[in-house]
């Protein structure tokens, strides 16, 4: 099965809006899952550590996941965060798959590359 890495915002300004993007991101975990890969949501894995450890700790962490991924899939807020155009060109260097989260039709690509062997 491959795995791919689930890119969106995950600071913000406020508890709330941090939230929000850790739910984006959770709908696009769930549409990876169904399109038959196994998602890796870094927002989910750290949604409460906030504060514990510095920006720089995570930042290096979720690149090392990335690294490990099959693909990455960005949510459509992704070029408003700095990290997440940090991981889009990461996955450019190291030649991973990049997809978008986009309507049903421009989402088939995606499909179609979860379901080959």
């Amino acid at each position: 099965m491959k795995v791919v890495y689930i890119a969106g915002p995950f600071r913000a300004a406020n508890s709330w809006l941090v939230e929000q993007n850790i739910r984006r991101a959770e709908e696009l975990a769930l549409r990876v899952a169904e399109a038959g890969a196994m998602p890796l949501c870094p927002h989910c894995n750290t949604r409460f550590f906030n504060g514990t450890l510095t920006d720089e700790f995570w930042l290096a962490g979720t690149m090392a996941l990335l690294e490990r991924c099959d693909a990455i899939v960005l949510t459509d807020r992704w070029p408003a965060s700095s990290g997440c155009r940090s991981e889009r060109a990461r996955a450019v260097e190291l030649g991973i798959p990049i997809f978008y989260d986009t309507d049903a039709v421009g989402w088939l690509p995606f499909v179609e590359w979860c379901n080959r062997p």
